[in-house]
């Protein structure tokens, strides 16, 4: 029997599914994202002044506030300067923060949809049919939606790929995260094979050496003109996220409880998938794979503000933003002049806490089948 009272014990059993809180609500919302938005400010701070060229974050201060019209603002900075900080870094860290929060918050959505905790977009080969959409329209020149052809490339390739993983890793009723990874992992490896085929028989070498370089995830290269689709994906893809986190917080409760509640789970995972796929594969277009984030960020959150949806995908986009920020700071300086991709360095972060992921789950496992 279905109704308002159900629904509420439903959602207030799922918080645990995921294994990172044991049903505390954790802490205040309102405080949480404080701390997380000044976190983000500090870090958009700070990739705005330090680079190769290192600026004051005082001049960046002045530099952004005289941008958006501050006229009490005495600028003491140089042109070149200037230049540097809106028209090179700014970007960038805007990208940054656009892609982290939505590989965030798509990890997210996709542990629940699949009630896995090892779910995330490139461990699935979400992003590497992402990437080989894009570099199919690359190589080929394809031109058929015009400027928006390589996100619709990335977003068909990513809902393939995760549609085939799905289908693959699912048998009789039931996912295991055993399975799911390995589909994911083989998924991955065909369309990376077929991806890297494309590369090496195309004519075009300059252009080939471009995109091998950006399968490596970076947010190099990034202009305003280019930043409006990202942005509004994120937006997008949010607001439908948080409409919908009921019914996420249903699934964490399994299928038949959802049913009963009359979640219809089959169209409401079609729907999410489509959605998730354009968020990936927009985010892919802008920036390439970069991996991990969606697995790390929303098991970080749900340990600080539990595990209720309606709290935990505001604050992953957020935890998200930051983290990539961070990481791409990280990217410009550890091996300064040279750049390293920050693809390179979110996996050299993402590897052990994955691996620490599958021995938990193991564990608790072993656990549960010994009481």
């Amino acid at each position: 029997m279905s109704g308002p009272v159900a629904r509420a014990g439903v959602e207030q059993a799922v918080p645990e599914r995921l294994g990172d809180r044991d049903g505390r609500a954790g802490l205040p919302l309102p405080l949480a994202l404080t701390v997380l938005a000044a976190l983000l400010a500090v870090s958009a701070v700070a990739g705005l002044a330090i680079g190769s060229v290192h600026v004051p974050p005082g001049q960046v201060w002045g530099i952004v506030t005289h941008a958006l019209g501050a006229g009490w603002v005495e600028p003491d900075w140089s042109r070149a300067r200037e230049t540097i900080v809106l028209d090179v870094r700014a970007p960038r860290v805007l990208l940054g923060a656009v892609a982290g929060a939505g590989l965030a918050v798509v990890g997210t959505a996709l542990q629940a949809l699949i009630r896995n905790p090892l779910a995330e977009p490139y461990l699935l080969g979400v992003s590497s049919g992402a990437s080989l959409g894009a570099v199919t329209v690359i190589v080929f020149g394809v031109t058929l939606f015009g400027p928006a052809s390589l996100s619709a490339a990335a977003f068909a390739g990513a809902l393939g790929a995760l549609l085939l993983v799905y289908a693959t890793a699912r048998t009789g009723g039931r996912i295991t995260s055993g399975r799911l990874v390995l589909s994911g992992v083989a998924v991955a490896s065909v369309l990376t094979a077929v991806l890297d085929l494309l590369l090496l028989t195309t004519d075009r070498g300059n252009e080939a050496r471009a995109v091998l370089a950006w399968t490596l995830g970076g947010l190099g290269g990034v202009t305003w003109d280019t930043l409006w689709l990202p942005g509004a994906t994120l937006l997008l893809g949010v607001a439908v996220l948080m409409v919908q986190s009921r019914n996420l917080n249903l699934l964490l409760a399994g299928e038949e409880a959802a049913t009963t509640m009359g979640l219809d789970v089959a169209r409401f995972r079609a729907r999410m998938f489509v959605l998730l796929s354009l968020v990936t594969g927009v985010l892919v277009a802008a920036c390439g794979p970069i991996g991990f984030v969606g697995l790390m960020l929303p098991h970080i959150v749900r340990l600080v503000v539990g595990g209720d949806h309606r709290r935990v995908l505001p604050a992953a986009a957020l935890g998200g933003a930051v983290f990539l920020v961070w990481a791409d700071v990280a990217a410009r300086v550890v091996a300064a002049p040279m750049e390293i991709p920050v693809g390179v360095l979110t996996a050299l972060c993402g590897g052990p806490f994955f691996l620490w992921l599958m021995r938990r789950d193991a564990r608790r496992s072993a656990g549960r089948g010994g009481s």
